[in-house]
């Protein structure tokens, strides 16, 4: 199959010896009652094989609905998908770590509950790794709470089993950054900002910058911060103008076995049209787009 036949929002890849999977949060599933996660495979990003499914829920799982924006992480040696799960009977969402042999799995739960606070919700969780080898958790403190949509972090126990930190905010949805439009909802009374899928990323330079999405008079729109430090802890600055604002988002980087740095996003962002969809990028092109 080709990329605009599969139905995924929240795209991610991993290149793997070889060999480049892709999963995602499953469109038809993804606003209401869901049980599992599924993955694809492909050579050369055009043909691609599958579903697979990669999670599925399993006997007693507190969640059943809202499995949202899985992503693929190799560390030491295993792999770890960071995803976004909810209930019906509490709903209040979180980001869970699971574990697997191989990047298709089968996952098996590995973390000790929810990463994130058990009071907010929350979503989009992605890992990051310090300099000084210490593993952390960003993710978006979703604006149903605050109604300003925060990026966050948490630093992690060397097992990704835990967070060993108290979550602290790196910066929020309006925080300078003139492209991003507020939305009116029925849960929140005044404006509402999003923060949606962080993803970290080294430049040449030794800059560190994180995408994330949000809204835009283009419809979703993925934008670039930065980090004055180069690390975790920032102070972070959010570029003024977005990355790419045609109705898609909740991007995220990685280069090809030929060295190419390809973002991934899924387009449009209406259920049930969205698919993934590969635009290529430089490095140097953001570099020069500093704010």
């Amino acid at each position: 199959m080709k990329l605009e036949e599969i139905n995924v929002r929240d795209p991610f890849i991993l290149p793997y010896e070889g060999t480049y999977y892709l999963c995602g949060t499953r469109a038809k599933t993804c606003w209401g009652l869901a049980d599992g996660f599924d993955g694809y495979k492909s050579t050369d990003l055009v043909h691609w094989e599958g579903p697979f499914e990669i999670f599925h829920r399993p006997e007693g799982f507190w969640a059943d609905k809202n499995y949202w924006a899985p992503e693929i992480h190799r560390y030491r040696d295993r792999f770890y998908l960071f995803a976004t799960f909810n209930s019906s009977e509490k709903d209040m969402k979180g980001t869970m770590i699971l574990e697997a042999d191989t990047p298709l799995g089968p996952y098996r739960l590995h973390s000790e509950g929810k990463i994130t606070p058990e009071e907010w919700n929350c979503l989009d969780g992605t890992f990051y790794l310090s300099p000084d080898g210490k593993p952390y958790m960003i993710f978006s403190h979703e604006w149903v709470d605050i109604g300003d949509g925060e990026i966050c972090a948490v630093e992690l126990s060397e097992d990704l089993k835990r967070p060993v930190s108290e979550p602290f905010t790196l910066f929020r949805a309006s925080d300078g950054a003139p492209w991003v439009k507020s939305i009116s909802h029925r849960l929140w009374n005044g404006p509402v900002y999003v923060t949606d899928g962080p993803f970290l990323h080294k430049l040449p330079d030794g800059e560190l910058i994180m995408l994330w999405a949000s809204m835009s008079e283009g419809g979703y729109a993925e934008g670039i911060a930065r980090s004055e430090s180069g690390d975790i802890t920032g102070p972070w600055n959010v570029d003024k103008t977005p990355l790419f604002d045609k109705d898609g988002g909740h991007g995220m980087l990685f280069k090809t076995f030929d060295n190419e740095l390809k973002l991934v996003l899924h387009q449009p962002n209406k259920t049930p049209l969205e698919h993934p969809v590969l635009i290529p990028v430089t490095e140097e092109s953001m570099m020069s787009a500093k704010a």
